[in-house]
């Protein structure tokens, strides 16, 4: 009966993973995603097993981009974060052309952010430019001063 019933737990949870989707275009980093202090080599595949059953951490729903009224593609990243402490990162949005290249400015650099626990949030950034196609966003953890 044990054997079963985690034969079922397993065939749920990769069920589960092939469900998500991920937009590419957002790289959301691994020390990002995860609330946990203490991660070292003998303990992350463990902590991101939990994490992942749990279902802690900062999660992406989705991106939305909209040319507004003057021709500026806006972006929306709605996400929320599932730990139970505020999760703070940096993120940097870079804008992308026609041909791929990201479009300098001034505009493009990193960004403080805070995500409430157990709470939705919302990014949001408007291209430097009208060329402006589509975008890429990173993140990081907060350097440590």
């Amino acid at each position: 009966m044990r054997l079963m019933l985690n034969t079922l737990l397993l065939v749920v949870a990769m069920g589960l993973w092939g469900c998500q989707q991920e937009d590419k275009r957002i790289n959301m980093a691994a020390d990002v995603k995860s609330d946990n202090a203490v991660v070292n080599i003998a303990t992350k595949p463990v902590i991101y097993a939990f994490s992942w059953v749990i279902g802690e951490g900062l999660e992406i729903d989705k991106a939305v981009t909209y040319v507004n009224k003057d021709g500026f593609m806006e972006l929306e990243i709605q996400g929320h974060n599932r730990a139970f402490n505020p999760i703070r990162f940096e993120y940097k949005v870079e804008w992308l052309d026609n041909a791929g290249l990201t479009i300098d400015s001034a505009t493009s650099k990193w960004l403080t952010w805070s995500a409430a626990a157990k709470a939705p949030f919302v990014i949001k950034a408007v291209a430097p430019r009208t060329t402006a196609v589509d975008f890429r966003m990173n993140t990081r953890k907060i350097p440590n001063i």
